[in-house]
């Protein structure tokens, strides 16, 4: 029998859930190499490989034979060949801007442990796709709001949740198209750099965001009477901004966010709230010009009076705070810690945190490659962003049920 991959499910899987691996009609206890390979939109190549020895048998099942060393990692990692894979330009991040086509996956088997590898025995494709049947996918174009709605199939209304990135602009949807998947209608939210947006605001107005909670709220699929905000890095201090001033926000989940308004001061009617100062003095240079900003962001709680500290105490939502312990962005544990100190302190019970070392400020649901030196938004170099390969992987794993189990119960 010649060799041959297995996978299940045979032929397409959901972008965040396992994918089973087998290869077999190999000899018996030969060794083999396992090689994934994934382009993505912009033709970069992300690449993981695995050293294997068959069974006895001849068969080689990942769920069941660790890792031997020598590869992208070892031990008993049935999803390493999905979660090591790594760009093959470096600091590179995977990009998924067209949520309606799957990103194709290639695995290969070759003989043996070799540098370069041996023969090729076997290989598989398989689709990772990002929309589950009959999700549909909804450019939204209302008032001033530009976004992408994602509804689940059928017409019943459902918990709905703004899904707010980062400082990098733009509009993302990796994320809210999977958490749709997952029986809930989520709004990408775009707040500058698309479209007919500001390309590079000296302010934001917290109206553009009520107006999006408001758009949800009026959504014949939208299950009120409030809907949740699932923020990222600067999105997340809108998203807590949003619980602090806004009506009808009823969950926040806050992943690596600040607890302060950082880089662009925010409006709200007549209040002006500053963004966070940043000490540039404290940037440390690594090597060859990569920047480490762990400590340039003003602490909040240590300057008296500090205007730009969201007064959360106001917020009537449940928190969730998700935290990486290497996040060299923002100081995401000591902020979730001190708030919720704080909060506590209040008499507040509304709030919990999830805190997951060796992750840095990248947090994406499962299976999205490490990115632990990327783009700062703010001194638009080349910095540390943190985070190791194994510890990622599985805070990944773990946080992206959570965070859906928050939603669930909450909404």
């Amino acid at each position: 029998v010649a060799p041959s991959v297995r996978l299940s499910p045979a032929t397409r899987s959901l972008f965040d859930e396992p994918l089973a691996i087998a290869v077999q009609g190999l000899g018996p206890r030969q060794p083999v190499t396992l090689r994934s390979s994934l382009q993505d939109e912009t033709g970069e190549l992300f690449q993981a490989c695995a050293r294997y020895q068959a069974g006895d048998d001849g068969e080689l099942d990942l769920a069941r034979c660790p890792a031997l060393p020598g590869g992208s990692f070892s031990g008993l990692e049935p999803m390493g060949l999905l979660w090591a894979l790594q760009p093959q330009k470096p600091f590179w991040y995977m990009v998924k801007k067209d949520v309606q086509r799957p990103f194709l996956l290639q695995l290969e088997v070759f003989d043996g442990h070799g540098e370069p590898p041996g023969q090729l025995l076997a290989q598989a494709q398989h689709e990772r796709a990002f929309l589950r049947d009959g999700v549909r996918r909804v450019p939204v174009r209302e008032g001033k709001i530009r976004a992408t709605l994602f509804l689940p199939p059928g017409e019943d209304p459902l918990p709905g949740i703004i899904d707010i990135h980062g400082l990098r602009g733009g509009l993302f949807e990796h994320r809210a198209s999977l958490l749709a998947n997952h029986g809930f209608a989520t709004l990408a939210l775009a707040y500058y750099q698309y479209e007919d947006l500001p390309q590079q605001p000296t302010e934001l107005h917290l109206e553009y965001f009520e107006e999006a909670v408001n758009y949800m709220l009026q959504h014949p699929q939208v299950k009120g009477p409030g809907v949740g905000l699932l923020g990222y890095s600067k999105g997340a201090d809108l998203s807590l901004a949003m619980a602090a001033f806004l009506k009808n926000i009823t969950a926040v989940a806050s992943l690596n966010g600040p607890v302060a308004i950082t880089s662009i001061p925010l409006c709200y009617k007549d209040k002006i709230i500053p963004a966070l100062p940043v000490d540039e003095e404290k940037i440390k240079v690594i090597d060859s010009n990569i920047l480490d900003c762990y400590d340039t962001l003003i602490d909040p709680f240590q300057a008296p009076g500090n205007q730009s500290l969201i007064p959360l105490e106001k917020a009537e939502a449940q928190l969730l705070f998700i935290a990486g312990q290497d996040d060299h962005v923002v100081k995401s544990d000591y902020y979730a810690t001190e708030v919720c100190k704080r909060l506590q302190a209040q008499g507040k019970e509304n709030f919990q945190i999830l805190s997951y070392p060796g992750t840095g400020h990248c947090i994406d649901p499962p299976y999205f490659p490490l990115y632990p030196i990327g783009h700062h938004p703010l001194f638009h170099k080349r910095a540390v962003l943190g985070g190791e390969l194994g510890p990622y992987s599985k805070a990944q794993v773990h946080a992206w049920p959570q965070i859906q189990a928050f939603f669930n119960k909450y909404l």
